[in-house]
């Protein structure tokens, strides 16, 4: 009787001791789920908004939107220098005559002398970037205090809510813009409209761009006044025998309702893609003589360099050759004036800004080892450097012509940091940093049109964003434009321990960047279950010293409830660390990106004791859905649990241009598809794993973690599967999706990777 009654008080006390961990366990999820609402829901840490801004074309001035004391918005301006307000536009003005408020301003733009305001309001999203809506035209000789004047609507021979990309001619005589895919140019004398294309329909598409052209390219306003104004410039893209894909929605009706996009995945057939010039007074277009098969190159960028010539950058359909062209608008004649090319693949310049009175061009290529900007004679060449040093240019920032100097960003010695330094136009001497050393961090740059001003946005991965005015070339303060001090107040107690950056040695002399979130109560002596946060894919990287948002809120959550959060940038990410690091992926995406991973994870842990190997959690998005995938099913003695959101688990379900600028064409390179596709290493699965996928993704289908399912299914794997009806990649639409997605993410570490020290 006495051993029993020893046994019953043990019992007790074990019993006790699991209730009381168990409640603890119960207020720390409530205090996990309670701080992502607060994230998500609530938007308490949402940073001061800015703009959107406009520098007018003195250099010394500019405009933004701002609430009046009526409630409606008026557009101010300020001189960058002093602070200076003024009302330029108010509420009276911006309201329509016989309206009662003023307009909502979704954007606006100046004509080239600033006479012209164009107004872009009541919108609806097409999808994703893309917007209709009504474009509005406010001439300021014209101004008055009486509602409406000076204001008038453009394009009310069309339907409301039904144009786009709608932008003033040069000498702001007319407004030109998109409506049905096909173009149209206004006077805003009369009021007559000049309709230029008359071809426009479903499959024919002027003036904008067909879906991955938009997705891959940033194609969006797909037309171009020459500089005189006396012709336009446009794409016209015919999707006709490019595959169908459908998207189903089964709950806003009785019956499914069916969207079907235009959708070349990789191998398959791509629109006809052709440039053509047209006057802006109307007639037949003159088609631009590009070679090649149109539906296997690609006409990437278009604009003008004069009032007869046209400028097109047009890439053979493996993208590892740009040939830079100029085009004679009256003939339609091309010429090859600079050619970039690689083994792998070359990107696009987003702008090819002209100097030296349209004599010479800069041109962003990687041909020498890091991404360098050469000037380059209109009449063609090998081009000079300009960016004299061995680091890479992320991208151009603004010019100060008149005193021969480019700014451009670049960070030589930080892959997850952004600079502003510039060099000589001329090609003499090395860069110079413009950038304090006492900022580190990353900084954003709006140089205003005369190179003497821009603005100024800093911040680092735990330190909000601030936007100033600075001076030029001193990068001397002026005012400030926003205050995050409130925010800065709110997240100072989340932020305890400090993030740390490190570099993490994987073998053979190769180094990876991180970041590690410890939890405020860390103690060294004990061991943490840790989440990787991975993407992995030449799109982005994620170790940035950048203000981390809401992620790096939602990733300190998870931190405080007892985890470490990591983060790395494997091989092939868009880091500046040299074109060799970034294209060492070439053919294989998707199979380094996982070693790497693994290799640094399995590194970590070898060196740093309070990392618990056996307890690994893993997740991510889109392409970080994907290496994911890759992580559980290739390494399952690294990885325990893993979420993989909006995935691609066969490489040949995404699109033509993207995928086949990293891997090739399918045919060409079908082992390479094979091994960097993470369907096929499903059998490798032995941890949970969770799939989250929108039914409404027209960017990764939701087909992928279909066909994924039925894999797992045919192997006896179990799996945990969420799918969001009718929600797009990003998984957002609906009231509570945002904050639900991140609980259910949270939720599943929590149930499967308890948190915790040991």
């Amino acid at each position: 009787m006495h051993s029993i009654r020893r046994i019953s008080a043990t019992a007790v006390a074990c019993a006790l001791l699991t209730v009381s961990l168990v409640a603890r366990q119960d207020e720390r999820w409530k205090a996990l789920e309670a701080q992502i609402d607060r994230i998500y829901a609530q938007n308490e840490y949402a940073l001061p908004r800015f703009g959107p801004a406009r520098w007018l074309a003195d250099g010394v001035s500019y405009t933004t939107v701002e609430r009046g004391a009526n409630g409606g918005s008026e557009i101010i301006k300020y001189d960058a220098a002093t602070g200076n307000r003024s009302v330029l536009i108010s509420a009276a003005q911006l309201t329509p005559a016989g309206g009662q408020s003023p307009l909502t301003i979704a954007d606006y733009v100046w004509s080239d002398d600033d006479s012209k305001l164009l107004i872009f309001t009541n919108t609806q999203k097409v999808w994703r970037q893309n917007t209709r809506g009504d474009y509005w035209v406010l001439s300021l000789p014209r101004r008055s205090s009486e509602s409406g004047g000076g204001l008038k609507q453009a394009g009310t021979t069309h339907p409301a809510a039904s144009l786009m990309f709608a932008k003033f001619s040069p000498d702001a005589t007319r407004v030109a813009y998109v409506r049905g895919n096909n173009i149209y140019v206004e006077r805003l004398d009369d009021g007559r409209v000049t309709q230029l294309t008359n071809d426009g329909s479903e499959n024919i598409i002027n003036g904008t761009s067909d879906w991955v052209y938009e997705e891959e390219f940033g194609v969006r306003d797909g037309f171009r006044f020459s500089p005189d104004g006396k012709s336009i410039v446009y794409w016209q893209f015919d999707q006709s025998g490019v595959g169908i894909f459908s998207l189903i929605n089964n709950t806003d009706a009785l019956y499914p309702v069916i969207t079907k996009i235009p959708y070349p995945k990789a191998g398959t057939t791509n629109s006809a893609a052709r440039v053509g010039v047209v006057s802006a007074e109307g007639g037949a277009t003159t088609w631009i003589k590009t070679e090649g098969d149109p539906r296997n190159t690609y006409l990437a960028r278009i604009g003008w360099i004069d009032n007869n010539t046209v400028a097109i950058q047009q890439l053979n359909r493996l993208q590892n050759r740009n040939d830079f062209l100029s085009a004679d608008v009256k003939s339609g004649a091309v010429k090859r004036i600079f050619r970039d090319e690689s083994p792998q693949w070359v990107d696009v310049n987003e702008e090819v800004p002209w100097v030296d009175g349209g004599r010479t061009f800069l041109w962003q290529s990687e041909k020498d080892g890091f991404n360098k900007v050469y000037r380059v004679p209109r009449e063609g060449g090998t081009g000079q450097v300009i960016t004299r040093f061995d680091a890479d240019v992320t991208d151009i920032a603004g010019f100060d012509e008149k005193a021969g100097w480019m700014y451009f960003r670049a960070s030589p010695d930080n892959a997850g940091q952004r600079y502003l330094y510039r060099s000589r136009l001329d090609g003499s001497g090395t860069p110079e940093r413009v950038t304090p050393a006492s900022q580190p961090g990353t900084h954003r740059y709006d140089v205003s049109p005369t190179g003497k001003m821009a603005f100024h946005t800093y911040s680092q991965f735990e330190r909000p964003s601030l936007t100033e005015v600075i001076e030029l070339p001193g990068h001397k303060p002026v005012r400030a434009l926003t205050d995050p001090s409130a925010v800065i107040a709110r997240v100072k107690p989340l932020l305890n321990p400090p993030a740390e950056f490190f570099r993490v040695e994987i073998g053979e002399g190769v180094e990876l960047d991180g970041y590690m979130l410890k939890p405020s109560t860390f103690d060294a002596t004990k061991k943490y279950p840790f989440i990787t946060h991975v993407y992995g894919e030449p799109a982005g990287q994620t170790v940035n010293d950048s203000w981390g948002g809401s992620q790096l809120l939602f990733h300190r959550a998870l931190a405080e409830a007892g985890y470490i959060i990591i983060s790395i940038d494997n091989r092939g990410t868009p880091a500046p660390r040299g074109t060799a690091w970034r294209k060492i992926v070439y053919g294989t995406v998707g199979d380094l990106s996982s070693k790497d991973q693994a290799a640094a994870v399995k590194a970590l842990v070898a060196t740093s004791s309070f990392l618990d190997k056996d307890r690994v959690g893993v997740w991510g998005w889109s392409g970080g859905g994907t290496n994911t995938l890759n992580a559980m099913f290739r390494f399952p003695d690294v990885y325990k649990v893993g979420v993989s959101v909006a995935p691609v688990p066969d490489q040949r379900l995404y699109d033509t241009i993207y995928q086949e600028r990293y891997m090739g064409l399918p045919h060409d390179n079908a082992a390479g598809y094979k091994v960097g596709s993470a369907i096929n290493f499903a059998e490798g699965l032995q941890g949970k794993l969770l799939i989250v996928h929108g039914t409404g993704d027209d960017n990764v289908h939701a087909q992928g973690t279909e066909k994924l399912v039925n894999r797992l299914i045919e192997l006896g794997k179990p799996f945990d599967a969420m799918m969001y009806p009718n929600r797009t990649h990003s998984i957002s639409e609906g009231m509570g999706t945002t904050p639900h997605v991140y609980k259910l993410i949270a939720r599943y570490f929590y149930t499967n990777l308890p948190p915790g020290p040991r």
